[in-house]
This record gives structure tokens, C-alpha cells and sequence, in this order.
């Protein structure tokens, strides 16, 4: 299969992305950059041929009848892939992220060992943000595997689609992939709490229904991850509060405060050296005085508490952007389109900087 060369270029480049579109090279994304494999512009013919020969005929119906579909599919035993396959301009289109074919340590992922701690708590919501592409499967699969690892429990999964998939260690461990064994987010939670969970992952609070049943099994003893494309704890908070109306916010935002353990929110940056990327983070852990600002609606200073809140593991984007920096790891451009504060972070730098890197 045609198909087959080009999956195979990009595990042995170590690419994160696959890129098939009509008018376009075959390209794929490494260390961030798109980069094309060929010359030759992708026809209509060839991205349909290319879909084929991975897509089932039911899979292309789908994308005939609702414009795309997204699933995950094993290769050679080797990797998966997280296929997006859609029509653009009438014609098909296919986006393959390739996904670690192995699980990865904190240490490895640059998560701080505090997080194992928080991993044992019999309640909560603990929320890994970022943008596309930033890693936060990854962190979350590090986290679902330690406690298969070391924990008799049950964890239940609803993800869309399944990515990184778990066999049965300590812990029992249910996949359920929405579209195909569940209709919604939603729904996967509330069936959820009838098989006796101990964990429940939630690949993404989408809607107001998927927050309010995240935060409901969080309340009802239940430990619930999740993820939301947004940056900064604050943000987060935020996010999720303005999803429902007006009348229910007072209500939400208590029930946020109660139930939220910790949100870590990340990027991913190319490293100075070129030698692929680096994971920068954001971790707030909900203490009694970040609860009350939450449930006070006062946000705008989680971010204080944050660069305060070091003896508790947290850790501010900017001072991580600081440390990468000050290691020659990461350009000052880059920390600066970053940054949540470019001005105060520059003027944090200023005679700081690492010879030959600014």
C-alpha cells in the first residue's frame, strides 16, 4: 500500500503528524515545523486512494454523509494513529498523529513527582489543558498507567478515539470508545457510575452536559481526568464556569471548588538544539486558599497563588518558561510568544540570559 511508505517515514523520523491534502505534498510535522516529504502535489485521486486504503466502507460513508470521522488503528503492532479523516473543497483529506508506542515516566515528560501524590486521592477532578498537540494525551496516559501500575482499582475511560491503549495490570481497565461502544462523553460518564469505577477519564469536557457529569462523578467519590484546549489554571476555571448560564455559575463555581484537585496546562516548545520539542508547564494544586478564590469568583488571582505555591508543587507557566530559557533550552522568542506576561517575564530575564542565546 502506498500508504504504508509514508506511515513508515514518519515513525522513523519521529514525526508527530501526518498531513494529506489535495494540492499539497505528502508532509508531515517534525519538531513543529510541517515539512514535506516530496515535490509532488497530491491529487484528488490520490487522497481518496490514500484514505481507502486505511478507512473500512462504513468509515467512508460517514465521511460522505457528515463531512469526516476520527478513529485510532494499530500498525504492524508497531504504533498507533489518530486518524482525522475529512472533505475539504469536496474532496478527501487525512490528518494521522502518531502516538508514543510506549508509556513514558514523569520524569521522562518533565511532570514534577508531587503528582504521584495526588494520584491516590479517592475524589476529584484533576484537568490537563493545552492547546492541540501540546501532549496532554500523553500526560494523562503517564498518570491512567501509573495507577494501573500500583492501584487494585477500576478505571473507565470514554475517549474519541481510543489513543493510548491499556492492558490489565493492578488495576482493571475499561475502554470505551465514543461513537462506537457509547454515543457521548456525556453518556459514557453517567453509565460509568453504574459499573463500580474508581477512576473515570473523560478524553475531553466538550460540552456543558460533558462538565456537568465530570463534575457531578468528581462529588460522588469518584477520581475524574479530563482535558480542555485552554491555557493557565485561571483560564480554565473560568472556561468551564462560562459554559453554563448566568442563574447556575454561583452553583458550578461552588461545586468546582469542592471537587477540583489540580489542573496542569502545557505546551510544547522546540528545543534550541533542534533536537525535538520540550514540555513546558503550568501546575495549580487546589488548596484551601485557591478553593476560596474559585468559589469567591476572584480567578484573577489564582495566578499569585500559583508562583507562591512552590512548597505545594505548583509551578507558574512564565517561571517554567524562565527555567527553560535560563538552561539554553528554549530561544527567548519562543519563551516570549509564550509567555503569559511577556513584559514582566523579559524584564524578570534582563541580565540573566544565557550567553549567545537571546
Amino acid at each position: 500500500m502506498a500508504i504504508e511508505k509514508i506511515l513508515n517515514f514518519a515513525i522513523e523520523k519521529d514525526a508527530s503528524d501526518i498531513h494529506l491534502t489535495v494540492g499539497r505534498p505528502k508532509s508531515v510535522r517534525l519538531h513543529g515545523d510541517l515539512v514535506s516529504i516530496d515535490d509532488t502535489p497530491l491529487t484528488a485521486e490520490d487522497t481518496e486512494k490514500l484514505a481507502g486504503e486505511i478507512t473500512t466502507e462504513e468509515q467512508r460513508k460517514r465521511v460522505e454523509e457528515v463531512g469526516g470521522i476520527d478513529f485510532g488503528f494499530s500498525y504492524e503492532n508497531r504504533v498507533r494513529f489518530r486518524v482525522s479523516c475529512f472533505k475539504q473543497q469536496g474532496n478527501y483529506a487525512m490528518v494521522l498523529r502518531l502516538l508514543p508506542s510506549r508509556f513514558y515516566t514523569f520524569e521522562q515528560i518533565g511532570l514534577p513527582k508531587q503528582m504521584i501524590d495526588l494520584l491516590s486521592r479517592p475524589r476529584g477532578l484533576i484537568l490537563v489543558t493545552g492547546p492541540t498537540g501540546s501532549g496532554k494525551t500523553t500526560s494523562l496516559a503517564t498518570m491512567l498507567n501509573y495507577i494501573n501500575e500500583n492501584s487494585a482499582k477500576h478505571i473507565i475511560t470514554a475517549e474519541d478515539p481510543i489513543e493510548f491503549v491499556h492492558n490489565h495490570k493492578k488495576a482493571i481497565i475499561t475502554q470505551r470508545e465514543v461513537g462506537e461502544d457509547v454515543p457521548s462523553f456525556a453518556e459514557a460518564v453517567v453509565k460509568a457510575l453504574r459499573q463500580d469505577p474508581d477512576v473515570i477519564l473523560i478524553g475531553e469536557m466538550r460540552d456543558m452536559a460533558t462538565m456537568e457529569a465530570a463534575v457531578g462523578a468528581a462529588e460522588t467519590g469518584h477520581l475524574v481526568f479530563s482535558t480542555l484546549h485552554t491555557t493557565g489554571a485561571a483560564r480554565t476555571v473560568d472556561r468551564i464556569i462560562d459554559v453554563f448560564p448566568s442563574h447556575q455559575q454561583t452553583q458550578v463555581r461552588i461545586q468546582l471548588a469542592s471537587t477540583i484537585v489540580a489542573v496542569i496546562s502545557q505546551v510544547l516548545l522546540p528545543r534550541l538544539d533542534g533536537k525535538g520539542r520540550v514540555g513546558c508547564f503550568e501546575i495549580m494544586i487546589a488548596t484551601p486558599a485557591i478553593r476560596n478564590l474559585i468559589r469567591e469568583n476572584k480567578t484573577y488571582q489564582i495566578t499569585s497563588e500559583i508562583q507562591t505555591g512552590l512548597k505545594y508543587g505548583m509551578k507558574a507557566l512564565d517561571d517554567h518558561l524562565r527555567e527553560l530559557y535560563q538552561a539554553g533550552i528554549i530561544s527567548y522568542d519562543i519563551m516570549m510568544a509564550v509567555a503569559q506576561d511577556p513584559k514582566e517575564l523579559s524584564a524578570r530575564v534582563t541580565g540573566a540570559a544565557p550567553a549567545g542565546k537571546k
